[in-house]
């Protein structure tokens, strides 16, 4: 279940992104998530199952898009399909308002799903 990102969950959304190859500084990763707490068109989420297994953040880009620009799966996770209901899901929360696209760093995830 695709859950909104909140102050509580800050160390486990960091632990998260630090597995993205661009988020392995501490101080670009803190940047990151303040950015995620502060800018309304950052909004981080994460996905629960019995535990917070990934994070999926999406910038609002202009009025019709919505660019994914980290996902990311706890490792012991992976191959599971998570990611892909990940993005499933996002695209289904802003399917009334924008067009949900990939950058460069998720766009060979997004080839994938």
């Amino acid at each position: 279940m695709l859950i909104r990102y909140k102050k509580t969950f800050e160390k486990i959304a960091m632990g998260l992104l630090s597995f993205m190859p661009d988020e392995k500084d501490v101080k670009k990763l803190q940047q990151t998530i303040k950015e995620y707490e502060v800018n309304p068109d950052w909004q981080l989420f994460l996905w629960k199952e019995e535990d917070i297994l990934g994070a999926i953040g999406v910038r609002i880009d202009n009025e019709h898009s919505a660019i994914v620009q980290h996902i990311t799966v706890n490792p012991s996770h992976r191959n599971l399909g998570i990611g892909k209901k990940m993005v499933n899901a996002v695209k289904d929360v802003y399917k009334d308002q924008y067009l949900v696209l990939s950058n460069e760093d998720t766009k060979a995830f997004f080839e994938k799903v």
